[in-house]
């Protein structure tokens, strides 16, 4: 489990990703959110510009899951 830490009142979920490193580009984030393979909070979530807000649970299920923690500084 990895803590994010931003500086600004949230962050996209699309940029989420390529800031934590879970994936590479935009388009990369794009399928692995189009596939249904990112939660939020527990549920599957599709759209990349969802705003991630202080203490929200983003976890990508890859082979090795991957859970990200975002907390506002």
């Amino acid at each position: 489990m990895e803590e994010i830490f931003i500086e600004t009142e949230f962050i996209k979920l699309d940029q989420l990703l390529k800031f934590a490193g879970i994936v590479q580009t935009g388009t990369d984030a794009k399928y692995f959110i189009s596939e249904g393979l990112v939660l939020v909070d527990g549920e599957v979530e599709t759209r990349r510009g969802r705003k991630i807000y202080d203490g929200m649970i983003v976890r990508v299920m890859l082979e090795t899951e991957e859970t990200v923690i975002v907390k506002k500084r």
